[in-house]
């Protein structure tokens, strides 16, 4: 898969599901933000091109941020912060 059909696909398809109700349902525990976190690091697994480099890497290729990061920004942005 290229990257620009995984970023369109990974926005729209992934993303949304991962991230609902995040304001309400906020993991706080190591595992399960690990878990969380392991969605976004296998998916972009799947640009080949990719596939060899490391998370952090990918993540910066593709312009990503980590599911971490959002969620935090979120918090901050319905809080009013």
């Amino acid at each position: 898969m290229d990257e620009s059909s995984f970023i369109l696909l990974y926005k729209s398809m992934v993303r949304p599901h991962v991230e609902y109700a995040n304001s309400v349902w906020c993991p706080y525990k190591q595992g399960d933000i690990k878990e969380l976190e392991k969605i976004q690091k296998r998916a972009t697994k799947l640009v080949i091109n990719l596939k060899k480099m490391p998370y952090k890497d990918r993540l910066i290729h593709l312009n990503l941020p980590t599911l971490k990061y959002r969620r935090g920004d979120t918090w901050r942005y319905d809080r009013g912060i």
